[in-house]
């Protein structure tokens, strides 16, 4: 997936030589809980080392890659080294996900950095009293911010878990008369931060559920004459069809525990 443009999420981290591997180890943590958090449990890790041109002495080049591939058995990461495909200035954790069709994508990425330190003359005062050089770490969690949505939206194929979806429930009232309930339970929900639209069009109830499938919006709550009578809800799951009837406190629970875990 190529985009036209792209957002990095781009953050360096400055740490002594011996912080590095630590570091590493808490940026793989943060990538992994991000990718399998949006549903990408399967990825390929890739520890790219020493091109032919680079910048740094051999020491520095083989403690980084070792503080690398150390963070990667802390973490029991299985990886693939590739040969030379580290950038000039260090080496770096590939991490490539499949999405639904078994296609890899490259995102996450972890680099060492010797060049921008050394260039601007950053110093650090050690324990010894003397001056030293900091190691700069580049991490991007999500590599191209546009890329990385494209490829969620391919994954899920539109039809997004509860917490991502962007219109998590349709209220859909079956005439005029039950507007006014409609109503309420939209700002109820509305006041538990849930993302709700109402919708009052006159059409057929048929022809708006409908249309809520193809939208793929996980909840349809349809409001007739029995649902006003008895203050309750006719609740659809675009995934498990009729839920039957349910109160708002009860439909809201559900909303927000679902939410909570990320279902």
């Amino acid at each position: 997936m190529r985009v036209r443009g792209f957002t990095q999420d781009d953050a360096h981290i400055f740490c002594t030589p011996d912080q590095l591997t630590d570091e590493i180890v808490k940026v793989l943590d943060l990538v992994i809980y991000i990718l399998q958090t949006f549903g990408f449990n399967e990825y390929d890790v890739y520890l790219s080392t020493r091109p032919e041109k680079y910048v740094g002495t051999l020491e520095n080049w083989d403690a980084a890659t070792n503080a690398l591939q150390n963070a990667l058995e802390v973490k029991g990461l299985e990886y693939e080294i590739d040969p030379g495909e580290g950038v000039f200035y260090g080496p770096k954790i590939d991490i490539k996900i499949r999405d639904v069709l078994g296609r890899s994508w490259q995102c996450s990425t972890v680099q060492v950095d010797f060049n921008l330190p050394e260039r601007f003359d950053m110093e650090y005062i050690g324990e010894d009293g003397k001056p030293h050089r900091p190691i700069m770490v580049h991490r991007a969690l999500f590599g191209s911010l546009e890329r990385f949505f494209g490829i969620l939206i391919e994954h899920y194929a539109g039809a997004f878990p509860l917490w991502l979806a962007p219109v998590q429930v349709t209220l859909l009232p079956i005439a005029d008369r039950h507007h006014n309930y409609a109503h309420r339970i939209y700002q109820e929900l509305r006041n538990a931060n849930v993302r709700v639209e109402l919708d009052t069009r006159n059409e057929k109830v048929g022809f708006k559920i409908r249309e809520a499938e193809v939208n793929k919006i996980p909840y349809m709550v349809i409001i007739g004459d029995k649902e006003v009578e008895n203050q309750t809800l006719s609740v659809r799951h675009k995934g498990e069809g009729d839920l039957g009837s349910m109160t708002l406190d009860e439909f809201r629970d559900r909303l927000l525990h679902e939410i909570k875990l990320k279902k």
